[in-house]
């Protein structure tokens, strides 16, 4: 059974900075493209960032700069680094397993709420 469980998200000020972690059971971790997307209020989910199993990686134009994903094989984990954050940062953000540099996965995690606000 395959299982992806985010954490690390939460509520923190703009300009703060907030590492969001995602482990995954049940796949050989090491083979397969992971990555990062959101889901903000009325809007459709958005990529934010993937990584290849030999680390290339893709960003979204609006995170450029200020978030970093990164994985860890031998604890199969997945990590986004997001600083500084922004108020349109604010959504739910999804792990994804699966699929490749440009398109998601088939496994998907529950989501951890991150919340930019003063």
């Amino acid at each position: 059974q395959v299982q992806l469980v985010e954490s690390g998200g939460g509520l923190v000020q703009p300009g703060g900075s907030l590492r969001l972690s995602c482990a995954q059971s049940g796949i050989i971790f090491s083979i397969y493209t992971v990555g990062w997307y959101r889901q903000a209020p009325g809007k459709q989910r958005e990529l934010v960032a993937r990584i290849t199993s030999r680390g290339a990686t893709k960003y979204a134009d609006s995170v450029k700069g200020r978030f970093t994903i990164s994985r860890d094989n031998a604890k199969n984990t997945v990590y986004l680094e997001m600083n500084p954050l922004k108020p349109e940062d604010t959504a739910v953000y999804y792990c994804n397993a699966g699929g490749g540099l440009t398109y998601a996965g088939d496994y998907w995690g529950q989501g951890t709420q991150v919340t930019v606000s003063s």
